[in-house]
């Protein structure tokens, strides 16, 4: 599996900004997927998931702000991310799970999209 994350920028606080995530091969749609985001001098933390039932769990810390979708049609996974904060500041990525169930742990998710920078200003 491939994956190509996008749709990062720069942000006021307060504002939205909404990722994409393309995945390859025609299993991709029934692939749990993840995000996750690491913060400069940070451990990289999980974000949100989702699966083929489209299914979905999150972070305390984004719960509410932020919701996880999926197109399958588009072998798409997007992260519409609103109501910023600085402390979202982080590079994003996308991951897929090496299982069927919504899993949070790093360990769990075998393939890795490169990253795209969200920077929030104050």
């Amino acid at each position: 599996v491939q994956l190509q994350a996008s749709g990062g920028g720069l942000v006021q606080a307060g504002g939205s900004l909404r990722l994409s995530c393309v995945g390859s091969g025609r299993s991709f749609g029934r692939r749990v997927v993840g995000w996750f985001r690491q913060a400069e001098e940070k451990e990289r933390e999980f974000i949100a998931t989702i699966g083929y039932t489209k299914l979905t769990e999150y972070a305390d810390s984004v719960e509410g702000r932020f919701t996880i979708f999926r197109e399958n049609a588009k072998n798409t996974v997007y992260l519409q991310m609103n109501t910023l904060k600085p402390e979202d500041t982080a590079v994003y990525y996308c991951a897929v799970s090496k299982y069927v169930s919504l899993v949070r742990a790093q360990s769990d998710y075998g393939w890795w999209g490169q990253g795209t920078q969200v920077t929030v200003s104050s």
